[in-house]
């Protein structure tokens, strides 16, 4: 049993070693092990104060980006309605104005027509007339060809005119 029992000298000569490491170790070691001990701890709180900064920045420049990408869609927005109504007032445009060159076209056939028309007319009564007066030479001709006719046809001619 005497190997479980320390005896009181043992004892006495480990307490006097105890106290004397410990009184060279806080003489010596104490004060850089807790000032090393602080030094941590405040890199830790800085460290820790520091992702807090940079987490509400980070938030921060995400609500910004987000209002960027909020912008740039509203103005990319923009411009495709611009591009639009620009694009439907370019067609509106030349229909209007493929309209106005097709009425113009077609007048200008209508009076092309109606000159065509009247020059036709004006031929024909030309022809017309033409062709009456060589049908009557013809048949004054062939009517006159004897004496006795051309003296009956001047009597009558003269009594159906009107003398004043």
């Amino acid at each position: 049993m005497e190997l479980l029992t320390p005896g009181i000298g043992l004892i006495a000569w480990q307490l006097l070693i105890f106290l004397a490491l410990f009184f060279v170790l806080r003489k010596f070691a104490w004060k850089g092990i807790l000032s090393a001990l602080k030094s941590r701890e405040e890199e830790i709180d800085s460290a820790l104060r520091m992702a807090e900064e940079t987490r509400a920045e980070m938030a921060k420049l995400k609500s910004d980006n987000e209002k960027l990408i909020a912008e740039a869609r509203a103005e990319r927005d923009a411009l495709i309605k611009e591009a639009k109504m620009t694009s439907s007032r370019m067609v509106e445009e030349a229909k209007s104005k493929a309209s106005q060159e097709a009425g113009k076209i077609l007048e200008d056939a209508r009076e092309a027509i109606a000159q065509e028309r009247i020059t036709m007319v004006d031929s024909l009564r030309k022809e017309v007339g033409s062709l009456a007066i060589d049908i009557a030479e013809k048949v004054i001709k062939k009517e006159l060809s004897d004496k006795g006719a051309q003296t009956k046809l001047v009597s009558e001619l003269m009594s159906e005119a009107k003398l004043n």
